[in-house]
């Protein structure tokens, strides 16, 4: 019997699953929790607590990882320089790096050069800054329209240093040279460090005596095998909630479906139609910085199962911030339940979100940098035992900045613990999964804060964090919807109601509990399906092989010339029309629409299936779907611009026929010994 390990490393948890290839039954799943910042250790924990007469006959190993997202959020990637072709102007925020350059070259938006390319500059650049960067990233004028340049200048410094360089078109042909910068900067930060992750994965379970195939999820929702992988790690941003959508797709048995996906950070929604996710029209957002990376469609909601719940002015907030919540605390701290018993609550007076009678913070192990001298005085204070604030008060003998304790949690020095969702679940006894006298404690203090009964004050919780999803879910399905008007409809007060068709799946732990609240909200039909609470690492493994090309015609004019054409002639000549067809291969010119249109849909589907029979896939296992998109100026007339975007789906892994693996094999067995020989290393 042959199975398939699906892992998804969360930000608070990480899932495994062990899935049987013959009928796609899950057989076994695990969850631990998440180890920071290396997911490496709790990745190997998950797989640990698997059966290992199952983990030996192993053919299939799919990973969904917070790594990339994590690294471009905490500015933890690798040093890189940029080499910028073209005439930029760098917007007020700055570039991310200050090892980069702007050379004269570039070519136009018919792909014409624009201007001779400095070589010299970039070589003086190269061998500047070569010392100090583990990798360069390039981005030309126009590089969607016509890449000499850029592969111009990545011959160069190839030649020059020897180490990796990203080049912008090749993550993407869209129109943005600035915004392509970014990505391959950001990509370039990434590879040394994802090369070190699939590399220990490797290691992990051939250690293990898994003979078996690696894939990564993309944030479209799509699989990639290593090679991709190691090339384009930015496109594993946000890979979670793309591995949570295909998931519950697998899960609930349905190709077209809604999903609210509760995490223990925040909650998201997407959807999934005919078995594909809905992609952004927009590059993703991380980090401050726009990319090109095409990821899905999702709102995200600063409300989970961790989410702080905080008293202040007479009123409960719940989030934005992550605490660990008091069940888990009493479980992971010796003493931390009675300590809660006896803790002193401060003054109602005073009380902000740092300063709470269920609120207590612990050391992180990170180690301190760059502290001020009043962050330096609290961390002193605050050890590997949970500290509350009046314990702090106490041991400083005055009152500790509550902005420093801001910045030590913000500088992940210091975490806190608090009360939350989860407890609140405890608490009202539908989930009891850790310590619930802990919850029951904090629903008391807080509920004499606000002078109501313990079991109220959960419910009105419950019913927030419920009332939260449901507003995330009509936002993100009727785009542009005021947020008064959602709120006014789902309070019931004037006889309407949401209704929603397209089955809603909901995944998370302990959304369940939700299922019933939020039907009192929405009329549709919400799914809880069986092992909704490992979806990501399902969605890791069963996640299909998607590759999406789209291609640019133009329509260009260009005058008549020619020898022995007088200047009287020339002024009368009409101009001939021509069509540009842009494509990642480069420019070709056609007289005619239909022959243009011809070409680019070849050389779609061609691109497509390179790409899917390099992921293994053999031709009857690929459905292509082509769509065109004209721009028309007037009526009747041929169009200005049109693009064809050709869309190839492959059969999930696990139900797939396997008759053309040997191939696929051979191919992994080839990127697996350049993984592990160091080939894509960097630095």
């Amino acid at each position: 019997m042959q199975y398939s390990l699906g892992i998804d490393a969360g930000g608070t948890f990480t899932d495994a699953v062990l899935i049987r290839d013959t009928d796609g039954t899950i057989v076994q799943k695990t969850k631990v929790i998440t180890t920071y910042p290396d997911p490496l250790e709790g990745i190997s924990r998950a797989i640990d607590e698997l059966n290992p007469e199952y983990i030996r006959n192993v053919k299939l190993v799919s990973v969904s990882t917070t790594l990339s997202t994590n690294t471009i959020l905490e500015d933890t990637g690798f040093p890189v320089a940029a080499i910028l072709v073209g005439d930029y102007a760098i917007p007020q925020e700055g570039f991310p790096t200050q090892n980069y350059i702007m050379v004269n070259g570039g070519h136009t938006s018919n792909g014409e050069e624009a201007a001779p390319l400095d070589e010299d500059k970039v070589r003086k650049f190269a061998m500047e800054v070569k010392d100090k960067v583990a990798a360069f990233a390039v981005s030309a004028f126009f590089s969607n329209r016509n890449s000499d340049h850029e592969l111009r200048v990545k011959q160069i410094i190839t030649e020059l240093t020897g180490l990796p360089v990203v080049c912008g078109h090749e993550l993407s042909q869209e129109v943005g040279a600035y915004d392509r910068a970014i990505t391959a900067y950001l990509n370039a930060q990434l590879l040394p460090i994802t090369h070190k992750f699939i590399q220990s994965i490797l290691k992990d379970i051939r250690r293990r005596g898994i003979e078996a195939n690696l894939l990564m999820l993309k944030c479209d929702g799509s699989v990639i095998g290593i090679e991709e992988a190691l090339e384009k790690p930015i496109e594993s941003i946000f890979s979670g909630p793309a591995a949570s959508l295909v998931g519950a797709s697998y899960l609930a048995k349905i190709d077209t479906c809604a999903m609210i996906d509760v995490g223990g950070t925040s909650t998201d929604v997407a959807l999934i139609r005919n078995g594909v996710p809905e992609i952004s029209e927009h590059g993703a957002i991380v980090g401050g910085w726009k990319t090109m990376v095409k990821a899905i469609r999702m709102e995200t909601l600063a409300t989970g199962g961790d989410s702080h719940v905080w008293i202040h002015d007479r009123k409960f907030h719940v989030g934005p911030r992550r605490v660990i919540p008091l069940c888990r605390a009493a479980q992971q701290y010796s003493g931390f339940l009675q300590q809660l018993k006896e803790v002193k609550s401060p003054s109602k007076k005073i009380l902000d979100e740092n300063i709470q009678p269920t609120k207590f913070f612990v050391r992180t192990g990170f180690r301190p940098i760059d502290l001020t001298k009043s962050e330096d005085e609290i961390y002193d204070y605050i050890l590997h035992t949970p500290v509350s604030y009046v314990e702090l008060v106490q041991k400083m003998k005055k009152q500790p900045s509550t902005y420093a304790i801001n910045n030590l949690i913000k500088k992940r020095l210091i975490q806190a613990i608090g009360f939350t969702p989860t407890d609140v679940l405890h608490a009202l006894g539908e989930l009891q999964k850790w310590d619930t006298e802990a919850s029951v404690i904090g629903a008391e203090r807080l509920a004499k804060l606000l002078q109501i009964n313990p079991e109220d004050f959960c419910r009105q919780i419950k019913h927030k964090v419920a009332r939260n999803m449901a507003t995330g879910l009509i936002s993100y399905l009727i785009e542009g919807i005021d947020d008064n008007i959602v709120q006014r409809i789902l309070s019931g007060e004037n006889f309407t109601r949401f209704k929603i068709e397209t089955p809603v799946v909901l995944l998370g732990g302990p959304v369940g509990a939700f299922k019933e609240e939020i039907e009192k909200l929405i009329d549709a039909p919400f799914i809880v399906p069986e092992n909704a609470d490992v979806g990501n690492a399902v969605g890791a493994l069963v996640g299909k092989g998607i590759k999406r090309v789209e291609i640019l015609i133009k329509k260009h004019f260009a005058p008549i010339t020619g020898e022995g054409v007088s200047d009287e002639e020339l002024k009368q000549a009409k101009e001939v029309t021509e069509y540009f067809v842009f494509t990642p291969e480069g420019r070709k010119v056609f007289e005619d629409h239909v022959s243009a249109i011809e070409f680019a849909t070849e050389t779609g589907k061609k691109m497509v299936m390179e790409y899917m029979r390099n992921a293994g896939y053999c031709d009857n296992e690929v459905t292509i779907e082509i769509t065109r998109k004209d721009m028309v100026i007037t009526e009747g007339e041929m169009p200005m611009e049109t693009k064809i975007i050709v869309l190839g789906v492959g059969t999930s892994r696990i139900v797939m026929e396997k008759n053309c693996i040997p191939d696929y094999m051979r191919k992994k067995a080839f990127s697996f010994s350049k993984a592990l020989d160091g080939s894509y290393s960097g630095r």
